[in-house]
């Protein structure tokens, strides 16, 4: 399967990882061709992060190990995009 984005849902802890070590490590996973970490939580251990990935052909199981790797959680994707190209975001009603 062509994996062209995802958007991850991902807990880390205030110190390290740091965000560049996070970075790192996910731009160096197979198919990765730019990504996005904002910062969405913090309390007093950890920090939530929303990533968002871009690329051809991404290698979603060594992304998730990458990611474990670092001491990180991965909660969730949140969104997954596949196929030749990639789709403007669709809002539904909710």
């Amino acid at each position: 399967m062509n994996v062209r984005r995802i958007v991850l849902d991902v807990d880390k802890s205030l110190n390290r990882p740091t965000l560049m070590e996070l970075a790192s490590a996910i731009e160096n996973v197979q198919g990765v061709e730019a990504l996005n970490i904002s910062v969405n939580e913090i309390d007093m251990e950890t920090m939530g992060t929303v990533i968002a990935i871009e690329g051809t052909k991404i290698n979603v199981d060594q992304l998730i190990t990458a990611i474990e790797d670092t001491g990180s959680v991965v909660h969730s994707i949140d969104e997954i995009a596949t196929g030749a190209r990639i789709l403007s975001s669709v809002q539904t009603r909710q």
